[in-house]
């Protein structure tokens, strides 16, 4: 399975969503629309509309506020790996060079400014305010989960219920609220929309909890990052963090102080990996993702069959099965 089956059922209105998003793009000014084309250059599978439409879907039908929602979503998401490109100092996104890379930081962080604003404004203008709402609410969401985890990487002193705090406001904050936005846009039916929330959240939580995962079994040339990045970026994530509260101390010493040293992590990552794999540390990683995913699957159960429904089950596996 590709994520183009999954997206089969809205993929019609995926192409309006891509239309109207270059429009909403366009900027007045020659450098900023300029910069905004190559945000569009960059953009990768768009799951995040995709859910906001197939949401909608679910709930009643994709509407010209499901649209909009879409839009909000996808410029708030391009905003953030902006941003993140910045603080990462990384060169490269989704194979081409990373806006910092050609236009340097004081640009990328200025364009990262303007797409949120610009989403802002846009809710606003149609006065949509509920989803002016869940976007603010996700920004701060996502601004604190960064924060806690650098917080927690700089002491190397962080739980399994801090990981989950951090991976659910960083990444399932907005995936969860791109779900809600698509129920909102078509129905006012509160228990459906917490329903698709919930699925959202619990979504985001198993991609990420996948996402680190690949990083100790990932083949590079599928995942497009090299194998270990998260350890050599003193990254911890939920496999090692289940190895190390089941070593001796001795090990645990070991193992903290390769993180501690930049010159370490960078020869010894296969060693952390080795290490992870032979205390269950991704076999737990995976338990837990799988028991995440079977509650975003028992969050839509009550919806009646449809085309939409398939999808939303398939992104599932889709997830849960993906090798990059």
């Amino acid at each position: 399975m590709n994520i183009k089956d999954v997206t089969l059922s809205v993929s019609d209105e995926v192409e309006v969503f891509k239309r109207k998003y270059k429009q909403v793009l366009h900027a007045q000014n020659t450098l900023v629309d300029k910069v905004t084309r190559y945000v569009l250059k960059q953009q990768g599978k768009q799951i995040r509309p995709v859910l906001v439409m197939l949401s909608a879907k679910l709930c009643g039908g994709v509407t010209e506020a499901t649209y909009r929602a879409a839009i909000m979503v996808e410029l708030l998401h391009s905003a953030t790996l902006i941003h993140d490109d910045v603080v990462d100092s990384a060169e490269m996104r989704r194979g081409i060079p990373s806006i910092n890379a050609l236009w340097k930081n004081k640009i990328s962080v200025l364009i990262g400014d303007y797409l949120l604003s610009k989403g802002l404004l846009y809710s606003l203008e149609f006065k949509d305010y509920g989803f002016l709402h869940m976007v603010s609410e996700a920004v701060r969401r996502m601004s604190e989960g960064e924060i806690l985890q650098i917080q927690k990487t700089r002491s190397l002193d962080i739980s399994e219920e801090d990981y989950l705090s951090v991976i659910s406001d960083k990444t399932a904050s907005l995936i969860s609220s791109a779900c809600a936005m698509g129920a909102m846009s078509a129905t006012t039916d509160e228990g459906d929309i917490a329903a698709l929330k919930s699925y959202g959240e619990y979504l985001g939580l198993a991609f990420q909890i996948r996402d680190d995962t690949l990083d100790y079994t990932g083949d590079s040339k599928k995942t497009g990052k090299q194998m270990g990045i998260d350890i050599k970026d003193k990254k911890i994530t939920l496999p090692l963090i289940y190895a190390l509260t089941h070593a001796s101390t001795a090990e645990q010493k070991t193992i903290r102080s390769i993180l501690k040293s930049s010159r370490k992590r960078a020869i010894k990552s296969k060693d952390v990996i080795a290490f992870v794999t032979s205390k269950g540390g991704l076999d737990y990683a995976t338990e837990v993702a799988e028991g995440l995913a079977a509650k975003a699957v028992a969050s839509i159960h009550p919806f009646p069959e449809s085309a939409a429904k398939t999808s939303l089950l398939q992104l599932v596996d889709f997830v849960m099965n993906r090798e990059y």
